[in-house]
């Protein structure tokens, strides 16, 4: 698939490298410096250090993330991240990481005082990004600061074969479908490809993307038993073997409900559904539309559920994930 790899910490990179140790030296490093980015802005000291005998290329957007660099990992490739606008999309970002592109520049000059290589810039619009502004207005950001950076003089990107590249990281965000109103991702792709040709198409930029969501979310359908059922003030309660503390955590850490359908046909009412353990807040939800005359051990399922759902599944009151 020509596929590369963005990894938030040590273990991520470590998993990456297991794959990859047996290649002769010089192709594993060009393995790393071409095919991973290690996407965290923020980095403890001693994960600099292991970090720096790969020579992997990291993200920063702060000056004291700099000054560790400097100490721990000073022959790392650094990707500038900007904080861009998250308007419109269902997991906000930008109040966690980014400079702010009125200090982008600067950023950039005391990276190269302080000796280190600046080989380019990223932004994130927020996960799953409905509102396309946000890339076209992160597009626009970045190639100004590109401009800003030449006009002072600093070199930005990595020599290869004679020729300096930038690198522009445009994240992830790209919405999965999981409702009708979910912009089309083609629409998305022209909108991305009509307006990095037009700022950067005289430009050497090497452009990479974070799509995680995008790719795996429809690989999985969640299939989840019906172990109780009652009827609270009026309503039908259907319990079920799965919940929030389970696959459908993705509810409480992504913000999105994953609708329950049934297998069985029959007349359809608002229902509530709970997860197994003994938390009220193991809600499901309290307005599926299922049939009415389901029972114990009937199935339900979900769909699009192969995007942060089981990573964040947990054993609490002693029920093992799914």
């Amino acid at each position: 698939m020509g596929a590369s790899f963005d990894v938030a910490s040590l273990p991520e990179f470590m998993l990456v490298h297991e794959n990859i140790k047996h290649l002769p030296k010089k192709e594993k490093q060009d393995f790393i410096w071409d095919k991973i980015i290690y996407a965290n802005t923020i980095k403890p000291s001693h994960v600099l250090a292991k970090l720096n005998c790969y020579k992997v290329l990291v993200t920063f957007d702060n000056i004291e993330e700099l000054k560790k660099i400097k100490k721990y990992a000073p022959d790392v490739g650094l990707v500038l991240r900007l904080r861009v606008p998250n308007t419109g999309s269902m997991v906000e970002l930008s109040s966690k990481f980014g400079a702010h592109p009125g200090e982008a520049v600067d950023l950039i000059a005391e990276a190269i005082n302080l000796g280190l290589g600046v080989e380019g810039i990223s932004f994130h619009v927020g996960s799953q990004c409905n509102n396309f502004d946000n890339y076209i207005q992160a597009l626009n950001v970045s190639h100004s600061i590109f401009k800003e950076a030449k006009l002072r003089g600093l070199e930005i990107g990595f020599v290869k074969n004679g020729q300096r590249t930038k690198v522009l990281d445009i994240g992830g965000g790209f919405p999965v479908k999981y409702s009708p109103d979910v912009k089309s991702f083609t629409v998305l792709a022209k909108k991305l490809n009509s307006e990095i040709n037009r700022l950067f198409g005289k430009d050497r930029v090497q452009v990479i993307a974070e799509p995680g969501r995008f790719m795996v979310a429809t690989a999985c359908t969640l299939v989840t038993k019906i172990v109780g059922k009652s009827i609270r003030d009026g309503k039908i309660c259907y319990y079920l073997d799965d919940g929030v503390y389970h696959t459908f955590s993705g509810q409480v850490f992504d913000h999105q409900h994953y609708p329950l359908h049934s297998f069985k046909d029959g007349e359809k009412k608002i229902c509530a559904t709970f997860g197994p353990t003994c938390d009220a807040f193991d809600t499901i939800s309290l307005s599926d539309e299922l049939p009415e005359d389901l029972q114990i051990d009937d199935l339900l399922y979900a769909e699009n559920m192969g995007a942060y759902t089981t990573g964040s599944a947990t054993f609490f009151n002693g029920f093992p994930p799914a």
